[in-house]
């Protein structure tokens, strides 16, 4: 341990929770959107799906664990209780941010679209939080 151990703990912390979070939600996500749903979407707007273009879907998932951190699981004294009610909550308001938008501007957005995604968002970012804090609870005294 260098000059501030606690900051240096912290840090590792983070690093482990921001890691752990994305590790799970990806493929979560991925199995959702590329497996179980695709049929679903494909059937209501497929016509402006396109190929999935890698740059922004990578920025993506950094940006958004990295919110999932800021307001949902990063403080010390997080439970898994409060990252499961709060990373539902996360995950309502920024998926009904989008979809509530797309309904607004887009001609094929549906209401069965954005139902779907936006309960998938509440229940992805629930999960993935909460498995990312346990994982790195039990990760972090380890190392």
């Amino acid at each position: 341990m260098g000059q501030y151990p606690a900051l240096e703990g912290d840090v590792k912390r983070v690093a482990v929770l921001y890691l752990a979070t994305l590790v799970v939600i990806v493929p979560i996500d991925f199995l959702f959107l590329g497996l179980i749903a695709k049929s679903f979407f494909t059937s209501q707007v497929g016509d402006m799906l396109g190929a999935i273009r890698l740059a922004p879907a990578i920025l993506f998932y950094l940006l958004y664990v990295a919110g999932i951190l800021i307001f949902v699981s990063g403080s010390p004294d997080t439970t898994w209780q409060s990252t499961l009610l709060y990373g539902a909550l996360f995950g309502l308001f920024c998926y009904a941010t989008f979809d509530l938008t797309s309904l607004s501007l887009l001609r094929h957005w549906t209401w069965p679209v954005a139902i779907v995604d936006v309960s998938w968002g509440s229940f992805v970012t629930a999960v993935s939080s909460t498995l990312g804090l346990m994982i790195a609870n039990w990760i972090v005294p380890k190392i």
